[in-house]
């Protein structure tokens, strides 16, 4: 996402928290204070993944060149096993998910999404 959407959805975000404040007119400021951050967990959530998409560990193998990640057990190179979703939990408890290159261990045949 570029910084032109993440202020679009942030004025999004502003927008609906004043449209659920107008429908909760005497929600607590405890009430007001979780909505918001309910609201704010999404953007996080966003601009996490979108970060984490433009890492470079993201993709590795053979045709992307440079430095193949090792199995942690064996430390022998991992072969590619294809571009794969990961999804994964931020702290807000809101869901990222990451395309990335999953690997596995010609050794002991163990797979994962390095690094890990």
């Amino acid at each position: 996402m570029e910084q032109n959407a993440w202020l679009s959805t942030s004025a999004e975000i502003l927008s609906d928290v004043k449209e659920w404040r107008k429908a909760h007119p005497k929600a607590t400021f405890v009430e007001i204070e979780d909505e918001v951050h309910r609201r704010m967990m999404q953007l996080e959530a966003q601009l996490l993944q979108d970060a984490a998409q433009e890492s470079s560990s993201r993709a590795w193998g053979k045709k992307m060149g440079g430095e193949v990640p090792r199995c942690p057990t064996c430390q022998v190179p991992l072969q590619a096993r294809g571009q794969q979703t990961r999804t994964l939990q931020g702290n807000g408890g809101e869901s990222v998910t990451l395309l990335r290159t999953y690997g596995a261990c010609p050794k002991c045949g163990e797979s994962f999404f390095p690094p890990r």
